[in-house]
């Protein structure tokens, strides 16, 4: 059939169904304030899905059904950028943020500059491109000049229009978030599929865009912001003021919230406003980007090679809530230790109710004169953990108790102590301890060591409280019949599954296996080094202080920690235990290397497209380099990726050469592994 076949009033219909669903979308997914029932938008759907499928070559790109078709990709395209997309300097500081305002009147030359203050979402940048008012490719931000061509993913963004509401070629930018309720929904169904969490909404957003599968994406309802019009002056544009409005106009969702502020006392006042409110949200802010409001102005003051002249994330502070300590649990870990949690009044913090939190060390509990009943102050470690922070001391009654650190373990009973002189850590001494035992599995089967799906927390507590699992080695001597004594739940493909993801286990890398086996001291990093320069575990099992201290990056406190790791008995069994199940321990096939990298000191942040945080770890000692997790001025490169953290700003402070994940490959001439990225 051609397109001249279909009767002409068919073509009309259709056309006017795609208007009045995308006049719906927008009215629901931009103002918030829909006209019709969801009923009603449905039957205009089904209609217009009905015609399509008649007539199948009156489907178009920007249709709005094709929200709704389901795509798997083969692989994102790399696309260059019209235009740089730059990160921007950032400052947590009221005298920072006048002194940014000093210098912009200094290089203009005026007493008073305008700004428009908008709200910094957590995010994922995108680009996003129109050629007569129909949407035809969609980037990420990818290294700042190229971008991973996400547009399929971005037609499931539902207030992303596929149809302008003016007949305009333009390419905008803005942000991809997930709101909190979806974020937290998410996370509790992973939760319940024993998966793991995604540690934010933005990193939850960012994979959700990786995805190649487009109903994943379609499923986890991600929304956006749109804020910035390249080349303005094409539209009649001299504001950012301006621009915000012409997107609300031509179907754009636009954050309300921002202002137009004149004098930096304005954009003061708007940062403490929104200091207090921001968790009134529905979505992460982590700041207030400042801009210069006139383009013309903006044009004069330029850019640097990495961020614009004209604009600053005016950064908020960590959050702090205010909340009473109910009791204090402990938890044993891996190596014994006895960890204090603070078991919480529920309070809302950074977005989520929090009703635990840590409590470090008895040490710690001393030194603050942390008592139950206490009035305290929370914040989140990295925006991640809970820790109490401080004590309110003119809220005491008389009525609180003193905390006093076990004399047992909690778990098994036996004795506790500290191993070494000056040791912090209160732990465990029973070597048979359960839950040692279960954090010890936990380690193992955990996505940094041997990712054995299946073996999650409900599992191992199963597998430990039965008496089927003694030691580690015992996973890999489980049979049918033994899983399928551990009560109701545990079905045959379960439990089919489990044992086929322990035998890949027992095929693991041996930095892998170097990690699983939870040496103390010895990490990702340190693992991988170890396998790299013994290739076999009964070799680094022989290896003598001495000779450990020898490998860069390892030092006397890691190498004793090993040595005493495999000269106890326990350690030896379980060894051998192993090797029988047919855990290959031997030697790990070689792979070629270089010293390309050798003496030099890498730091990375950000996300990165071809690499994991792990993998491009691995690949920088695997070529002789160094890692580090801080800057520092030994530090001589830092690798950026996408949405990248204060180490960015620290480089740029102390003057460290900045390097993309292209660049990098390309300095040392080095091939980026070949290997599949889901995100």
């Amino acid at each position: 059939m051609i397109v001249s076949q279909v009767p002409e009033e068919v073509k009309k219909r259709v056309e006017q169904l795609r208007e009045e669903i995308e006049y719906h979308n927008y009215r629901y997914y931009v103002l918030a304030s829909p006209v019709i029932t969801d009923e009603e938008y449905d039957r205009l759907m089904r209609e217009l899905i009905e015609l399509e499928k008649q007539y199948p070559e009156l489907v178009t790109p920007d249709s709005p059904t094709q929200r709704v078709s389901e795509k798997v990709l083969d692989e994102f395209r790399s696309v260059p950028h019209s235009e740089p997309m730059l990160s921007l300097d950032n400052t947590y500081s009221e005298e920072e943020i006048r002194q940014f305002d000093e210098r912009i009147k200094r290089l203009l030359n005026l007493k008073e500059v305008v700004y428009v203050a908008e709200l910094k979402i957590d995010g994922v940048s995108v680009s996003l491109r129109y050629v007569d008012g129909r949407f035809v490719q969609g980037l990420s931000r990818g290294d700042g000049t190229r971008g991973d061509d996400i547009s399929e993913n971005l037609k499931k963004v539902k207030s992303i229009p596929l149809r302008l509401r003016k007949s305009v070629s333009v390419e905008v930018r803005g942000e991809v978030y997930m709101p909190t309720d979806v974020f937290e929904r998410l996370n509790e169904e992973r939760q319940k599929r024993g998966e793991p969490l995604f540690a934010n909404p933005r990193n939850a957003a960012a994979g959700t865009l990786r995805q190649l599968d487009t109903r994943i994406t379609a499923e986890r309802h991600l929304d956006s912001f749109i804020y910035y019009v390249l080349k303005p002056e094409q539209y009649g544009l001299k504001t950012q003021w301006e621009a915000l409005n012409w997107l609300r106009e031509i179907g754009f969702k636009v954050n309300p919230h921002s202002k137009l502020c004149t004098g930096i006392d304005e954009v003061i006042t708007y940062w403490k406003e929104w200091t207090q409110k921001r968790r009134e949200l529905g979505y992460w802010v982590d700041g207030v980007v400042v801009k210069v409001n006139e383009f013309e102005l903006q044009r004069a003051l330029g850019t640097t090679a990495k961020a614009p002249r004209w604009a600053i994330a005016f950064k908020f502070p960590s959050e702090h809530a205010r909340t009473r300590i109910v009791d204090v649990t402990v938890q044993v870990g891996r190596t014994g230790t006895l960890t204090p949690v603070a078991e919480l009044e529920p309070v809302q913090l950074a977005g989520t109710i929090v009703k635990r939190a840590s409590l470090h060390n008895f040490d710690y509990i001393e030194e603050k004169d942390i008592r139950i009943g206490d009035w305290v102050y929370i914040e989140k470690a990295g925006g991640i953990i809970p820790q109490v922070v401080s004590v309110i001391e003119s809220l005491r009654t008389g009525s609180e108790q003193k905390i006093e650190p076990p004399k047992r373990c909690p778990v098994c009973g036996g004795e506790v102590g500290k191993i070494e002189i000056g040791e912090v850590a209160l732990r465990c001494l029973n070597p048979h301890c359960p839950a040692k035992l279960k954090r010890a599995l936990e380690t193992l089967a955990s996505r940094s060591a041997l990712d054995i799906n299946g073996l999650g927390e409900k599992m191992i507590d199963r597998l430990v409280d039965s008496g089927l699992v003694k030691d580690i080695a015992d996973i890999f001597y489980l049979t049918p019949f033994d899983l399928s004594q551990l009560g109701p739940g545990i079905g045959q493909k379960t439990i089919a599954n489990l044992l086929s993801e322990i035998e890949k286990a027992k095929r693991a890398p041996l930095h892998k296996w170097i990690t699983a086996l939870g040496i103390p001291l010895v990490g990702e990093k340190t693992a991988y080094v170890l396998a790299q320069n013994f290739r076999s575990l009964k070799k680094l099992a022989e290896a003598d202080v001495d000779q450990l201290t020898q490998i860069p990056g390892i030092g006397e406190e890691i190498a004793c920690s090993i040595v005493e790791y495999f000269r106890n008995e326990k350690t030896k069994e379980i060894l051998e235990k192993l090797e029988k199940a047919g855990v290959k321990l031997e030697e790990e096939k070689s792979t070629e290397t270089s010293e390309a990298l050798k003496g030099l000191t890498f730091a990375v942040t950000g996300t990165l497209k071809n690499f994991s945080r792990s993998e491009i770890e691995e690949f920088i000692i695997e070529h002789g380099g160094k890692v580090t997790d801080s800057v520092s001025r030994k530090t001589d490169y830092l690798i950026v990726g996408e949405n990248p953290g204060s180490k960015l700003a620290r480089a740029q402070q102390l003057g460290v050469k900045i390097l993309t994940e292209e660049e990098f490959l390309q300095k040392f001439k080095l091939t980026k592994p070949k290997q599949e990225r889901l995100f």
